[in-house]
């Protein structure tokens, strides 16, 4: 099994480094994986348990096709850019992506001039090949569809990616290329000294020359500790349903309403591994880790769902509900520049949808302002940019499971039915730096099936313990103050 690294580095009491990131969502992670093409000490510093924790793990995926957003704005400048280099990336990376097209549906005729904004927005920043659909074209695509929907914009360069296994991905990479990561570690200040930035973290001081605050959520946190905050960031609530894979093929297209100035709408959308999901609801909210999801919030997404789709019996097909949040700034567009207050602090702050898009652009414009900033990028010459995913024994064909199960036997014993992941695959994601259930789940998807872990949970418990050396009451599913069991309720025998 190729291509393993792990996410657990040692880390001393004090370290030094050219580079530190706060925040190992996508954003953060796109920039490390950058930053490890130069000769440059660079860590990535999240409080979370695994990368991809925050926002990036509660979206829907879209590689959006870069026309959706105003030209004047970084969201809109960005999106097209990250749209084009996403192929490429993800093709080094050994992660799934489909290039499978978007389409905003029109529910009646007075939407048609926000579809025809949408293309005047699409040809001024550049997005090719797409158009206008009318009823009958727009029908032949999308067969399901209701029979009100009268207009579409189709945009053939939208995309589906996981967006937590890209951002696994990029962090495996840039780990292989000297990326050092440290998790479960909260950056309580920002010291200004004569040369550099020292970081007061929970796991000890770090100094460094450049600071990348990618924090998501919490980035106007970190820059209020440069000594005055520089911008607010306020969650915005995205309620989901998640419904089985068994559902089967209702479009082959990512389906959007037609937007509104604060949201692209309850989108439906194909996962990249077979899943269908609805949402999300964008309702704003004060509180930065309320991720419970709602009874109006859930109707709402529901009710999407059969107005679009009206002949699809959704109610038999849920599995999950859940929610992500997304950091919006106060001029509601991307943060991407220097700080006013502390030199060597960079800002890539509100990355809100479309970030999972443009990630890759906003990561090449950070490069940028570190060079304006005086920092000496010499090319690594031992970079590799390729990662090898972790074979999955339910995506291959039979001669391939019979090789990799002679190779090692553990390919043939099935810890998850539901989404057939093997124990093998659940040992070489331990050993690529997963931890917890959820560090298992979000790499080989244990967990994510139809019975969503009644069956496996137990199984990927005991491998956890016998791979971690670690006794079963400590495994957790999300790190800090989620662990399972207590302790044994029975001693194997039936004496009383």
């Amino acid at each position: 099994m190729g291509g393993s690294t792990t996410l657990r580095t040692p880390f001393l009491t004090r370290s030094k480094a050219d580079v530190a990131i706060i925040g190992a969502g996508i954003i953060g992670a796109t920039i490390a994986r950058e930053l490890s093409r130069y000769k440059l000490s660079t860590i990535l510093i999240d409080k979370e348990a695994d990368v991809g924790w925050g926002t990036t793990k509660a979206n829907t995926g879209v590689i959006h096709a870069g026309y959706s957003e105003d030209p004047h704005t970084l969201r809109g400048k960005l999106t097209t850019p990250g749209n084009r280099i996403s192929k490429q990336l993800c093709e080094e990376l050994e992660v799934p992506l489909k290039r499978i097209g978007s389409i905003v549906v029109s529910l009646n005729r007075k939407e048609l001039p926000v579809l025809n904004k949408l293309e005047n927005y699409a040809k001024i920043l550049g997005v090719t090949g797409t158009r206008i659909l009318k009823k009958d074209e727009l029908h032949s695509m999308v067969p399901h569809l209701t029979p009100k929907a009268v207009y579409g914009f189709y945009a053939p360069t939208a995309a589906i990616v996981s967006p937590y296994g890209l951002a696994i991905a990029l962090v495996e990479n840039a780990q292989a290329n000297g990326l050092n990561v440290l998790l479960q570690t909260k950056v309580l200040g920002l010291e200004k000294k004569r040369q550099g930035i020292t970081l007061n973290t929970t796991s000890g001081d770090v100094r460094t020359d450049f600071v990348i605050n990618a924090a998501g959520l919490w980035a106007d946190e970190i820059s209020a500790m440069s000594g005055e905050k520089e911008f607010n960031i306020h969650p915005r609530k995205g309620e989901y349903i998640l419904f089985d894979e068994t559902i089967g093929e209702i479009t082959g297209k990512i389906i959007f309403p037609a937007p509104t100035p604060i949201s692209k709408g309850i989108a439906f959308a194909p996962f990249v591994e077979g899943n269908y999901a609805v949402g999300p609801t964008d309702e704003d909210i004060q509180d930065k880790e309320d991720l419970f999801t709602s009874f109006e919030g859930l109707k709402k997404v529901f009710n999407s769902a059969e107005k679009f789709f009206p002949e699809i019996p959704f109610k038999r097909y849920m599995i999950r509900n859940f929610c992500g949040l997304r950091a919006v700034a106060d001029e509601n567009d991307f943060i991407i520049r220097p700080s006013y207050n502390m030199k060597g602090l960079i800002h890539a702050a509100g990355i809100q949808s479309p970030g999972l898009t443009a990630a890759p652009a906003i990561a090449s414009m950070v490069m940028d302002i570190l060079k304006d900033q005086g920092m000496k990028l010499h090319p690594n010459p031992h970079f590799n940019p390729e990662r090898r995913t972790i074979h999955r024994i339910k995506d291959v064909d039979y001669k391939t499971k019979e090789k990799l199960i002679e190779g090692d036997p553990r390919y043939g014993h099935i810890v998850c039915r539901c989404e057939t992941v093997s124990e093998a695959e659940v040992i070489e994601a331990i050993r690529r730096g997963a931890t917890t259930l959820d560090g298992i789940k979000f790499r080989v998807r244990c967990g994510m099936g139809r019975c969503q872990g009644g069956f496996c949970t137990p199984r990927v418990m005991e491998i956890l313990s016998s791979e971690l050396k670690t006794p079963l009451t400590k495994i957790s599913k999300r790190g800090k103050g989620s662990r399972l069991v207590k302790g044994k309720v029975w001693d194997g025998s039936f004496n009383v």
